[in-house]
């Protein structure tokens, strides 16, 4: 296979069909993250948990996954051997930029009673372990509340906005003090309050029901008990879904030291130009900004479908991540590292668990189409790195490419061919001290093959301008790193 491509990409040709230039003498923005997936810490089944059968005024929807898929994906903590195997493909995939998740029932199920102990608990501390040993950047989002003791009476207490904000303040700087001075984490970079409330284009868990409520005083509360108990990590948010940029309305903005949103169906021109927006807003106003999740629910008609973790799904994620770097976004989330697979789609990128006998699997395996489509861009992308200048004299629908500069100098370039035939590009590499190049390539022929390598395929010096075939509907990495397959993905290099 590995020859028979190195022919394929080395084979020559009169004229290119298309040309990519990149410059990385120009620098377009340095990234303030990284690139990764989410990675949660709930567990517990609705009907677990005593507040859930009430009747309330303002409830959950019927047929519907109240909470998505951010719960249930992890094996018990107590399964050591599931835990490594889930590690194992995290520092595989280079994740350096994780979305890990919890809510405010797992550390504080009654008001100034915190647990430390419990199994959710637990396996944020497994996951917050791996970032901490490999040294990935942590986005800590709290999803929702999910207490009765601080809902409204008429609500149910996931949908519920905090009644009590003074406790709901404190309740989270008492957790992330915990975190930082107790369990001595250093990875947690940025915390968000709240998943998806109302303000984009769609939202959910921020309910006031009969009652009145601004979630700016909110945002107002926390910064104020954080920089009263000394805490320094930034608040992100708003955390909306495909947002339209309204400068009008980021009245909280005063109290967030970065600036995330959510897209879900695909970035296109009219995404990414309203990416940018918010992307130029933010960094004008000293902010980074994220795409703290990212997916595409068009591959999604029900519970258990596979589209999320299909070659298709990667070709737009892919699509979404070049996109999102060209107008420079500080760092990318997917949906998600580890999902069950039967609440809201299939978004895992590994398979942890028997959809048909719903229980946890004892050999965890990749999902290749979606793993292999992802880690071909996570692996060779280093946190803080340049967006440099890299450019296509083919249209969007034709061609997409992106390039980074690591801190360390090492430089990988990101290329798309969303189209149904192959293309022979050739690729121009200027201000670039000499290096090795190196060309990896997948599609879901190549995937779906019995044990799948990504390794390089061709290599070539930066001096030098060679032409690459870019079979149709893949995605293809140049990249100064020299990855084996089995070598762990950069985190920082």
């Amino acid at each position: 296979m590995a020859m028979a491509l190195s022919h394929r990409c080395s084979a020559a040709s009169p004229e290119p069909d298309a040309e990519i230039k990149v410059d990385v003498s120009q620098v377009r923005h340095t990234m303030r993250g990284g690139l990764g997936a989410s990675w949660h810490a709930m567990s517990k089944e609705l009907h677990e948990i005593p507040s859930h059968n009430k009747e309330y005024k303002y409830s959950l929807r019927p047929n519907f996954q109240n909470r998505g898929s951010a719960f249930g994906a992890n094996p018990p903590v107590t399964d050591a051997a599931g835990w490594r195997q889930i590690k194992q493909y995290a520092s595989w995939l280079g994740l350096n930029f994780v979305r890990v998740e919890l809510s405010q029932r797992i550390y504080e199920p009654e008001q100034g009673k915190f647990d430390w102990g419990n199994e959710e608990m637990q396996a944020l501390f497994l996951i917050l372990d791996w970032c901490q040993e490999n040294d990935a950047d942590v986005f800590l989002q709290q999803m929702w509340g999910f207490v009765d003791w601080n809902s409204y009476p008429d609500v149910h207490p996931l949908i519920s906005a905090p009644r009590n904000l003074d406790a709901f303040a404190n309740g989270i700087a008492t957790l992330l003090k915990y975190l930082i001075e107790e369990r001595g984490y250093t990875c947690i970079k940025y915390f968000c309050m709240t998943n998806e409330p109302p303000g984009g284009a769609w939202g959910y868990w921020w309910e006031y029901g009969d009652a009145k409520g601004n979630i700016d005083d909110a945002w107002k509360k926390l910064k104020e008990v954080f920089d009263e108990r000394g805490i320094t990590i930034p608040l992100s948010g708003p955390d909306w879904v495909v947002p339209l940029f309204d400068e009008k309305k980021l009245t909280f903005a005063p109290y967030l030291g970065s600036m995330d949103v959510h897209s879900y169906r695909g970035v296109n021109a009219d995404v990414e130009a309203n990416l940018k927006k918010w992307a130029d807003w933010s960094h004008s106003n000293h902010k980074p900004f994220f795409l703290s999740e990212f997916g595409n629910q068009n591959f999604v008609r029900h519970d258990t479908d596979p589209g999320p973790k299909t070659f298709a799904a990667a070709l737009s994620n892919a699509n979404d991540v070049i996109r999102a770097l060209r107008v420079g976004v500080d760092g990318l989330n997917r949906w998600s590292f580890t999902s069950r697979g039967d609440l809201a789609g299939q978004w895992q990128l590994i398979q942890t668990y028997d959809l048909e006998k719903k229980e946890y699997l004892e050999k965890i395996t990749p999902e290749n189409e979606i793993f292999y489509g992802f880690g071909i861009l996570s692996r060779f992308f280093s946190k803080y790195s340049s967006i440099v200048e890299c450019t296509a004299n083919r249209p969007d629908s034709v061609l997409l490419s992106a390039a980074l500069l690591s801190p360390g100098g090492e430089l990988s370039i990101f290329i798309l061919n969303p189209t149904d035939d192959d293309l022979h590009v050739g690729i121009g590499i200027a201000s670039l001290p000499e290096k090795k190049m190196n060309v990896y390539q997948v599609t879901k022929e190549m995937v779906s093959q019995p044990n799948f390598e990504l390794n390089a395929i061709r290599q070539f010096k930066s001096s030098e301008k060679p032409s690459v075939i870019l079979p149709a509907k893949s995605i293809t990495a140049i990249s100064s790193y020299l990855l084996e397959h089995h070598d762990k993905g950069v985190i920082l290099q």
